[in-house]
C-alpha cells in the first residue's frame, strides 16, 4: 500500500521547512534509513530520514518551495501502484482539520461586511468666463483655487494675487533609475523574527548596565596565550565568568515556564553567533566546569558549524543564559533581546581605553560595558545588579576565577 513521506517537525520551534534538495527521484528504491531530501530548517539544512520501503512513486513538492509540517512531499509504494488516492485523502484530512478550525472560530461571532464609502467630488469647476480667460493665460490650475463669488464660484479677483510661482513650470531634472533586491525570507529569519518579536512584546525587559575594568583580564589573556596551545579570546573569559556568576545566583539561571519559573543548577550559555541568515546560538553545556581552553575550543567549533549550518539540535537546545558580543565589530555598548526560554541575556561591548578618575588621581584604563537584559518576570533588579557585581569581580581579578 502506498504511503506518505511528510514534512516532519525537525527542530522544536519548526513550523514550516523548504525541501533544499532531493537525493531522490522517481523510480529510485529506497529503504528505511536511507536519506531522501536536504530539508531548511529555521536552525540549520538537514537531511531527511526515510521509514518506509518501496519505490518512489512521486515527488509532490519542488525544491526550493516552503512548506508546513505535516505537508505530503513524497509518496512512496510497490512500482505502478496509483499514488494519487494518498495524496487526494491527506489533502482532504487537513482540509476537514481547516474546516473545523473555521467553524469553531466564527461560533458565536457575528461578521459583518462593510462597504468602503466612497465621496465622489463634483468634476465640474465653477468659474466666470472672464476667470477661466485668465487662468488658462497664466497657466493657473483652477482646481487649486478657492473661489470667493456665490457658492464658491472662482472669479476675477481671486487670480489677480496668484504668485508667479503657482504658474511656472517646475525645470525636468535627469532622472535617476530605481532599483532594489529582494531575497526570499530564509526558514531561519522567518523563525528569528517571529520568537525575538514574541520575547520582546511577551517580556517586560529592562536593562541593567556596567563598566568593567579589562586591565588584568588582558594581562592575564597576553600571559595565558603565551604558554597555551588553544588561543583564548575575551569572550571565552566572559563566558567562564558568566558561568561560575551563574551557580551562585541561580536565580539569573531560570526561565519563564508560564505555571512555573525553572530554576536552573545546570550552567550552559548559549554564545551567539552571526551567521549569513542572521543569529545561531550554540551552546556551551556545563561551562562552569569546563577550562578555558576546552571553552575556546568548543566556541570555535560550534560557530564553525554554524556558519555552516552543520549544527545538531542537541547543540543549540538547552541554554540557560545567552551571551550577544559585538564588541569584535567595534560596538561600545548595546543592549539584546532575551532569548527564549532564558530571563537573561548579556549584551557585550568592546574593551577600549579610557580615561578614569582613581583616587583623586586621573588614570588611563581598558573600560568594557556590559548589558543585562533581564525578563522582570523572573528576575528583579537586586537580584540582576547583584550578578552583574558578581561578574565584574571575576573579571576584575581573574585569578579568582581559578580557584
Amino acid at each position: 500500500m502506498a504511503k506518505a513521506i511528510k514534512l516532519p517537525r525537525m527542530t522544536d520551534t519548526m513550523e514550516e521547512g523548504v525541501v533544499a534538495s532531493w537525493l531522490v527521484k522517481v523510480g529510485d528504491e529506497i529503504n528505511p534509513g536511507d536519506m531522501v531530501a536536504e530539508v531548511e530548517t529555521d536552525k540549520a539544512t538537514m537531511e531527511l530520514e526515510n521509514f518506509e520501503k518501496g519505490e518512489i512513486l512521486h515527488l509532490n513538492v519542488a525544491e526550493g518551495e516552503t512548506h508546513p509540517v505535516g505537508t505530503v512531499i513524497a509518496v512512496v509504494g510497490a512500482k505502478g501502484e496509483d499514488y494519487n488516492s494518498v495524496i487526494t485523502e491527506e489533502a482532504g484530512e487537513t482540509k476537514e482539520k481547516s474546516e473545523e478550525v473555521q467553524a469553531s472560530n466564527k461560533d458565536g461571532k457575528l461578521e459583518i461586511e462593510q462597504k468602503p464609502i466612497i465621496q465622489e467630488k463634483d468634476a465640474r469647476i465653477k468659474a466666470s468666463p472672464l476667470a477661466k480667460k485668465i487662468a488658462s493665460e497664466k497657466g493657473v490650475d483652477l482646481s487649486q483655487i478657492n473661489g470667493s463669488g456665490e457658492n464658491g464660484r472662482i472669479i476675477k479677483r481671486d487670480l489677480e494675487n496668484v504668485q508667479t510661482s503657482q504658474q511656472s513650470e517646475v525645470p525636468k531634472l535627469s532622472q535617476g533609475t530605481e532599483r532594489f533586491d529582494e531575497y526570499r525570507v530564509s526558514q531561519m529569519r522567518k523563525t528569528i523574527a517571529k520568537r525575538l518579536a514574541e520575547s520582546k512584546y511577551t517580556a517586560p525587559h529592562f536593562y541593567l548596565t556596567m563598566e568593567i575594568e579589562m586591565d588584568a583580564v588582558l594581562y592575564a589573556r597576553k600571559q595565558m596565550n603565551q604558554i597555551s596551545d588553544v588561543k583564548i579570546s575575551v569572550n571565552d573569559l566572559v563566558v567562564k565568568a558568566c558561568a561560575l556568576s551563574l551557580k551562585k545566583h541561580p536565580n539569573v539561571n531560570s526561565s519563564w515556564l508560564g505555571d512555573v519559573i525553572r530554576i536552573n543548577h545546570h550552567t550552559h550559555i548559549g554564545v551567539a553567533v552571526a551567521v549569513e541568515d542572521g543569529l545561531l546560538v550554540p551552546v556551551i553545556k556545563f561551562a562552569d566546569q569546563k577550562s578555558l581552553s576546552h571553552i575556546s575550543k568548543e566556541v570555535k567549533q560550534l560557530a564553525g558549524k554554524a556558519k555552516n549550518k552543520t549544527l545538531e539540535p542537541k547543540e543549540w537546545e538547552g541554554n540557560t543564559f545567552t551571551i550577544s558580543n559585538l564588541g569584535m565589530f567595534g560596538i561600545d555598548e548595546f543592549t539584546a533581546i532575551v532569548n527564549p526560554p532564558d530571563a537573561c541575556i548579556l549584551a557585550v561591548g568592546g574593551s577600549k581605553e579610557t580615561v578614569i578618575v582613581r583616587n583623586g588621581q586621573m588614570e588611563i584604563a581598558n573600560i568594557m560595558k556590559v548589558t543585562l537584559s533581564c525578563d522582570h518576570r523572573v528576575v528583579d533588579g537586586a537580584t540582576g545588579s547583584q550578578f552583574l557585581q558578581t561578574l565584574k569581580a571575576y573579571l576584575e581579578q581573574p585569578a579568582t576565577m581559578l580557584v
